[in-house]
């Protein structure tokens, strides 16, 4: 009996339940968690995904769906399970987006209107890897949902994917699009030097004008009525921006402004974090698919780079010079992080150059524009 139980006992633990594949996801979260920990890769975003990664290859059964048994019993789901359903409901990147509008300034996308261009000439990339996902074979929907990384935002890709119904690829857009954000400081550089010569990364630009603090409440309040007037899908996201943005900027509701912008930021964060992460087992990731994926993903963020360097070239021959063209790389809507390697190209030109808030305006706008991708894609394929 000893020897029984303690066969039993060993036939138990993971060694023995594991696939090869699931020691390869092991090993991806450990990369992950090693890029965030050591070298600061976004780690609010990459440390709850590695781990969420490292449990489900561990513990599949942490995802498990409810179910009931032969003799009637109902069997509750698995942890994850429950945090995963608040993404595929779309609740977590709302909220998140709800927080990343209160802790946002809209006042330099206010300052400089040009820059709603320079953040639409940045969601170039996702047209450009939605034709590209139909050609490798995608559908439609699926397509739709993976172009989406191009605009290097992660709750976008997520809300799209459970909308469009693509959830089987939820995992892989999920963890392609944080890896992305991630990523930002080390992929978008190369390009933006590519397409510019030093003394355009040498362009100073002039200080933006104060903003009004009625400029800053009205502002959430128009782009709300005028985007979900013409696109009502995209309310859940660009509502939510601008709730968080108003909260922030009316100056009545401090402690809604701080709660979203902080306790419920960060408990959204940990929550869809580890979520995504628990997306990815080894049979759900380890397939041909997850490939073209990171591989589509990867060139819509090129191509969104891109088109905002290349506009920004254009407005500064048609301004004279008074654009920097990098600017125009923060149209992907990482925010902050697009708008501070933009910085950062500039001051290795010029160390005196300062570029962070003129890029914050491109920055913003293209939080908007991926949303309005999204509603875009939503409204062509008829979902609500």
């Amino acid at each position: 009996m000893i020897l029984s139980t303690i066969n039993n006992l060993i036939h138990q633990t993971a060694f023995f339940n594991l696939t090869w594949g699931n020691y390869v996801m092991i090993l991806v979260a450990f990369l992950f968690l090693y890029l965030a920990i050591k070298h600061g890769f976004e780690p609010l975003l990459l440390v709850p995904i590695a781990f969420g990664m490292l449990l489900v290859n561990i513990y599949p059964d942490i995802m498990a769906d409810p179910s009931v048994s032969a003799a009637g019993q109902s069997q509750a789901g698995g942890l994850l399970h429950y945090f995963y359903i608040l993404d595929e409901w779309s609740i977590l990147p709302s909220l998140i987006f709800m927080g990343v509008g209160a802790m946002t300034d809209f006042g330099p996308l206010i300052a400089n209107p040009i820059s709603f261009i320079l953040g639409a000439a940045a969601q170039v990339g996702i047209y450009v890897a939605y034709f590209l996902a139909i050609l490798l074979g995608f559908n439609g929907k699926a397509a739709a949902a993976i172009s989406i990384i191009g605009g290097a935002d992660g709750p976008t890709s997520i809300f799209l994917c459970g909308k469009l119904g693509q959830t089987s690829l939820m995992g892989p857009i999920a963890v392609a699009a944080y890896s992305y954000m991630s990523l930002v400081p080390i992929i978008q550089p190369p390009i933006m030097k590519l397409f510019t010569t030093e003394e355009e990364r040498k362009i100073k630009m002039g200080q933006l004008r104060p903003v009004s603090k009625l400029e800053k409440i009205l502002f959430p309040i128009v782009i709300t009525v005028v985007v979900c007037m013409l696109l009502p899908t995209t309310a859940p996201l660009v509502g939510m921006l601008m709730l968080g943005n108003l909260f922030r900027e009316c100056g009545v509701v401090k402690q809604l402004q701080e709660t979203a912008s902080n306790a419920m930021m960060y408990i959204v964060v940990i929550l869809l974090g580890t979520s995504v992460g628990a997306t990815t087992s080894a049979e759900a990731f380890l397939k041909l698919d997850t490939i073209k994926i990171v591989v589509l993903g990867l060139a819509a963020f090129i191509f969104g780079t891109a088109g905002g360097v290349l506009l920004g070239k254009v407005l500064c021959k048609a301004t004279k010079g008074r654009i920097n063209p990098l600017i125009g790389s923060a149209g992907v809507s990482a925010v902050p992080m697009a708008a501070r390697v933009a910085q950062k190209v500039g001051a290795e030109a010029d160390p005196t150059n300062f570029l962070l808030m003129h890029a914050m305006g491109p920055n913003v706008a293209g939080v908007i524009g991926t949303a309005v991708a999204a509603g875009t894609f939503m409204a062509v394929y008829g979902v609500k």
